[in-house]
C-alpha cells in the first residue's frame, strides 16, 4: 500500500503560520505535521509515499531530505496551487496504480486513526468522527455522509435523506481497481473548468458508483488545522493527548 500527501496548498487562513513555509511544516510540538505523517506511515508499513508540492515546495522537500525515516518518498508538482485541491488530486492520478491512502496535509491526529484506516476490511473507506455535528450556520466541517452503509457524500452541503453523518478526516483509503472511477469523477469536474473546487466536492459520482465504507474514529484525538486557532488547540490539547505524552 502506498500513500498520497495533498500539500500544495498556500493555507491562505493561516498566513500568520504559512507566509513563510507551507501549512504541512508548521511545528507541533517538537515535529512538524508532515514529519509527524511520514512517521505514522512508516509504522504501518507503508511502501512508498507521494507529495503533491505547489506553495514554496523547495521546503517540504529540504524537510524530507532531512527526515530520518527509509520509506521512499517522491514528489509531483501542482502548478495550478492556488486553485483548489481538485487539481492536486488530479496530478496525483500517476499515483494510483497501487492501494493507496489519500491524505490532505493539515491533520494532527492519533496513529490509531490512520491504523484503523490503513487496516480496514473495506477495500475503500473514508474516516469518520461520529461526535461531531455540523454546525447549520458556520458549515465549516466536511462531513462523511452515509446511507444504508455507504458513503454518499463528503462534502460541507449535507443532503437531505441519509442515515448518518461525522466529520471527515481528510483521509481516504482508495482500492487500485477504483482509481479509474475515482479519476473519472474528478476528470469530468476539471473538464468543466471546476479548478476551483476542493476534490471532496468532485468525488459525488464516485461515491454513487463505488462502495465506500466508514472506519468510526469518535473519541479519538485529532484536529484539522485551518486556522490560527487551530494551531494552539492542536499544541495545548490534542498534543496532550497523543502517545508522545503518554496518552494512548
Amino acid at each position: 500500500m502506498n500513500a498520497v500527501i495533498l500539500a500544495a496548498g498556500v493555507g491562505r487562513r493561516l498566513h500568520t503560520f504559512t507566509q513563510h513555509h507551507p501549512k504541512c511544516l508548521i511545528p507541533i510540538g517538537e515535529k512538524t505535521l508532515l514529519v509527524r505523517y511520514l512517521d505514522a506511515l512508516e509504522s504501518l508499513g507503508l511502501s512508498l509515499v507521494t507529495i503533491v508540492v505547489g506553495y514554496k515546495h523547495e521546503l517540504i522537500r529540504e524537510a524530507v531530505a532531512a527526515w530520518s525515516g527509509s520509506v521512499p518518498v517522491k514528489f509531483l508538482v501542482n502548478e495550478d496551487f492556488e486553485r483548489g485541491s481538485i487539481g492536486s488530486l488530479w496530478v496525483a492520478r500517476s499515483a494510483l496504480d497501487e492501494d493507496t491512502i489519500i491524505m490532505d496535509a493539515d491533520v494532527l491526529f492519533h496513529p490509531t486513526i490512520l491504523e484503523r484506516l490503513v487496516k480496514s476490511s473495506h477495500p475503500n473507506a473514508l474516516l469518520m468522527d461520529e461526535t461531531v455535528v455540523q454546525d447549520p450556520e458556520i458549515r465549516e466541517e466536511c462531513m462523511v455522509v452515509v446511507r444504508q452503509g455507504h458513503v454518499i457524500a463528503l462534502s460541507k452541503k449535507m443532503p437531505d435523506i441519509y442515515d448518518e453523518a461525522g466529520e471527515g478526516v481528510g483521509f481516504l483509503k482508495l482500492d487500485r481497481h477504483d482509481a479509474p472511477s475515482l479519476l473519472k469523477s474528478v476528470e469530468q469536474r476539471i473538464s468543466q473548468g471546476l479548478l476551483d473546487m476542493e476534490y471532496e466536492d468532485a468525488l459525488r459520482d464516485f461515491f454513487q458508483t463505488i462502495p465506500v465504507g466508514v472506519e468510526k474514529i469518535g473519541g479519538l484525538p485529532w484536529i484539522e488545522i485551518d486556522f490560527p486557532e487551530d494551531v494552539l488547540r492542536a499544541q495545548n490539547d490534542v498534543l496532550m493527548k497523543l502517545p508522545e505524552h503518554g496518552r494512548d
